[in-house]
């Protein structure tokens, strides 16, 4: 079976279609600015086209750079997660968000739970787990939820807990 290109049915080559998508993605540019940089370099393409290629192109090149992106993080040898929840009112009710952030300061997770215990812990880690593969260090708080559900996945080790650790949540 062989895998089909997503281009294949546009006269436009491949490399001019990720340059605009990019541009217009990468820069605070407009669709019309993008069109008319494009026009500089002698493709003559509408900003309705390029738009069209945005929604069209756009998450698979998103999601080309994320995959890409962790693969890059997971080689590094700190790969390392910051952890935390905070109250939240949707509606008048209160809920909670849990967040991780990586090294850099990345988001990768985000979860809304009703609940603050040990299964909404568990819940979260799993999902974060399941994306990103195991954080060589996880720094939390010292929320005993966190402790019981990295102990329920056996990563009790990789836990970092500390008054000033976790500022980058």
């Amino acid at each position: 079976m062989t895998k089909t290109s997503p281009f294949r049915y546009f006269k436009t080559s491949p490399e001019i279609i990720r340059l605009a998508v990019m541009m217009y993605v990468r820069f605070p540019l407009s669709l019309r600015n993008v069109e008319d940089l494009l026009h500089e370099r002698g493709i003559d393409v509408s900003h309705e086209t390029v738009r069209y290629w945005w929604n069209r192109f756009g998450p698979m090149f998103a999601s080309e750079i994320r995959r890409k992106r962790v693969q890059r993080l997971r080689a590094y040898s700190k790969w390392k997660w910051h952890v935390d929840e905070l109250f939240v009112k949707i509606n008048g009710k209160r809920h909670y968000l849990w967040r991780a952030v990586d090294h850099e300061g990345e988001v990768l997770e985000a979860v809304v739970t009703k609940r603050r215990n040990k299964r909404a812990a568990l819940k979260f880690l799993r999902k974060l787990m399941k994306r990103h593969g195991l954080a060589e260090e996880i720094v939390t708080d010292r929320f005993a939820s966190y402790r019981a559900a990295l102990r329920e996945l056996g990563a009790t080790e990789k836990q970092l807990t500390g008054r000033w650790l976790n500022n980058r949540v």
